[in-house]
């Protein structure tokens, strides 16, 4: 096995969401090699052409499109190959549709890299994280889903807007499964460090109830509406990306809701969203956040939805 190189990632599968990861990581500057790598070969090449011909407005580095024994060095394997969810089609069939497709990619990956970070973002993130924890056999800290990372950054742009406040100075996150059953942790929620109803009343909103059943629901419905307008999302997932590398790549510490594997007195063996501290080696921690007793009783039903998914999965 090569030695790991910090400032190079690989990126499996050029749809929408790797191509625009790949842009994303390239303005960044956070790599100086980046491999793309789709099934469909000339995708890939053309998506490496046109990103590098900005290279001139840009910084100096390599992208372009390998193979998987041009990842044995790469720091950060992010994966975003997958099928999308068709017309009639059941989460369930995508759920076993996507596994299939992991099971042949996963072993690939993992013959020729041992060492690297597995960062999976294709969907559904938490079901296919765990896939790829017990078929990498990497460790729980180096594989872990870009989870509700981006529904988090959707609830701040939110908050942000129905307070006229800076979406960056609002500390609150979405927790659980990155779908239907994710929770939003309002008791833990603030904006630099006030808490947000005294906020909210600070900026002539006191109908606290009504519009945090809104905003949740709005954020848990701002993929549909995406993809009601537009057929895909691709441009802020991408942005989340970018972020989790950001924490990976200079080891920030930082504290993000990606998916990881789960095992505390209350959820064990799944994967879902909690805050955790992000850096050099992965996952190198959980943060424990104040939930309401209502709000641990929807993440342990969340992780409950997720299991029966896998076991559902797993055993066939």
């Amino acid at each position: 096995m090569a030695e790991i190189n910090s400032r190079k990632a690989a990126i499996i599968g050029c749809g929408f969401v790797g191509s625009a990861s790949a842009f994303a990581l390239m303005e960044s500057s956070l790599f100086s090699e980046i491999v793309l790598i789709d099934a469909d070969k000339n995708r890939a090449e053309g998506e490496a052409l046109d990103i590098s011909h900005g290279l001139p407005f840009s910084k100096p580095m390599q992208i372009y499109a390998g193979n998987y024994e041009d990842i044995s060095d790469a720091s950060v394997v992010i994966i975003t190959a997958g099928a999308g969810q068709k017309p009639g089609e059941t989460r369930l069939d995508l759920v076993k549709k996507n596994t299939a497709i992991f099971k042949t990619i996963i072993p690939q990956i993992t013959q020729y890299n041992k060492d690297g970070i597995l960062l999976v973002v294709a969907n559904p993130v938490d079901i296919l994280t765990y896939v790829a924890k017990k078929i990498s056999g990497f460790p729980d800290n180096r594989v872990f889903g870009s989870g509700t990372v981006l529904d988090t950054a959707r609830l701040k742009y939110l908050l942000g807007k129905r307070l006229a406040v800076d979406s960056r100075s609002i500390h609150a996150f979405i927790i659980g499964e990155h779908g239907d059953s994710e929770i939003a942790a309002w008791s833990s929620a603030n904006v630099s460090g006030i808490p947000l109803h005294n906020f909210c009343e600070m900026r002539g909103h006191f109908e606290h109830e009504k519009a945090m059943i809104k905003i949740a629901e709005d954020v848990k419905n701002s993929a549909y509406e995406i993809i009601e307008k537009k057929k895909a999302t691709y441009y802020g997932i991408a942005m989340s990306v970018k972020r989790i590398c950001e924490a990976i790549v200079r080891d920030e510490k930082s504290i993000l809701p990606v998916s990881s594997i789960q095992n505390t007195d209350e959820i064990h063996d799944v994967a879902l969203s909690m805050p955790v501290i992000v850096g050099k080696y992965g996952v190198e921690g959980a943060v424990p956040i104040e939930l309401d007793d209502n709000e641990k009783a929807a993440l342990k039903k969340s992780a409950d939805t997720l299991k029966a998914i896998l076991d559902d999965v797993l055993e066939n």
